[in-house]
């Protein structure tokens, strides 16, 4: 049979939702409030930003810089992520004729890179000046420093309950444990924010652990130590926020939910008497290209594969409202063609069951 590719369920260049679609989207809605929450952080990193650095200047304290540090870089990256916000929902263009909703992904990456080098390597810095420095400092400035981490760790807590507050919204809605929301988010500006106001208030515990065994001990090594510890906690996050958005740049398929239920809409419909290939690629959090290739039920008509094919795109569209840019192949299926996709079904439906067993609740 001939090869037909075509996407009826795609999002027009005007950005007007795919017939079977409802505007706004579940998408639009929880990018508000994702916005909201980018907002309160960079409103909390910007505050804490100017008090931690006037504080360490005053206290001349190496870890209460390394803060300062750790905040100015949360800063840029939430001007960051609140471009990718934006630029992300730009309508397909000819120039992007699937949409900019990668953009999320690449500025994360950005974001990603700003904490390793903005807070990580400015952390390793001051701990090891810190080790040569033979300054000590002032009763006052213990007291000022101590001050300022602690107001630093309730603006951060208060955007880090924040954060929680989404994704815990998130994980109800999706009947999933916050664990498994925060582990198979596609958000990864949300996932940002939360990996950054978990790093901040540790940081800051970290930051005034130090300085107090300062005052106590009189060793300023402590404090070294507390901010090469500071710079290791950033380190990693940024590697585990910039793997994701990497994987998610490149193209990384949909979940194995999503593809489970793609497969059992496709064999459930008649004209279809089998399914040996399915492709997938998040475009963004709430946006997949689909590639199938089918082989059609005998007695199909010619005439009528077409209209086959846009009725069954159409549905498929209205039962998985991310599945919004459709191509399906109509080929000729051999006996090996059918063994592998019944080898690729079997792995699909054991990763969905174990991502289903994955923090699911009743």
């Amino acid at each position: 049979m001939t090869e037909a590719a075509t996407s009826a369920s795609q999002t027009t260049a005007s950005g007007a939702p795919p017939q079977g679609k409802a505007a706004p989207s579940d998408g639009t809605r929880q990018d508000g409030e994702t916005k909201t929450t980018v907002w309160v952080a960079l409103g909390a990193n910007l505050l804490i930003a100017v008090a931690k650095l006037a504080g360490g200047l005053v206290a001349g304290s190496p870890a209460l810089l390394s803060e300062a540090a750790h905040s100015v870089a949360d800063s840029l990256n939430e001007v960051f992520l609140l471009a990718s916000l934006k630029r992300s929902r730009k309508p397909a263009d000819t120039a992007h004729p699937f949409g900019y909703g990668k953009e999320r992904f690449f500025w994360s990456l950005i974001a990603a890179v700003g904490i390793f080098v903005t807070g990580g390597c400015f952390s390793f810095f001051q701990g090891f000046e810190a080790f040569t420095s033979s300054s000590q400092e002032t009763l006052t400035g213990y007291v000022v420093g101590l001050l300022v981490l602690f107001l630093a760790l309730l603006a951060e807590g208060t955007s880090l309950v924040r954060a929680v507050l989404q994704v815990r919204g998130q994980a109800r809605e999706a009947r999933r444990t916050m664990r498994a929301e925060v582990r198979h988010s596609e958000d990864p500006a949300l996932r940002t924010v939360l990996a950054e106001d978990s790093a901040a208030c540790l940081g800051v515990v970290l930051a005034m652990a130090g300085m107090a065994l300062h005052m106590v001990t009189g060793q300023g090594w402590y404090e070294g130590v507390a901010s090469l510890s500071i710079g290791a906690l950033l380190v990693y996050v940024a590697f585990v926020l910039g793997r994701g958005a990497k994987d998610q740049l490149i193209g990384v398929a949909a979940d194995p939910v999503l593809r489970r239920e793609i497969l059992d809409f496709l064999d459930a419909q008649p004209e279809i008497d089998a399914v040996t290939e399915v492709l997938t690629m998040r475009m963004s959090p709430d946006s997949v290209l689909l590639a199938a290739r089918v082989d059609l039920a005998p007695g199909v008509e010619s005439e009528y594969v077409e209209d086959a094919l846009v009725r069954v795109k159409r549905g498929l569209a209205e039962r998985c409202a991310d599945v919004d840019h459709v191509f399906l192949d109509v080929v000729d299926a051999d006996r090996e063609d059918r063994r592998r996709a019944r080898r690729e079904r079997e792995v699909i439906e054991r990763a969905a069951e174990a991502e289903a067993a994955d923090g699911r609740t009743d």
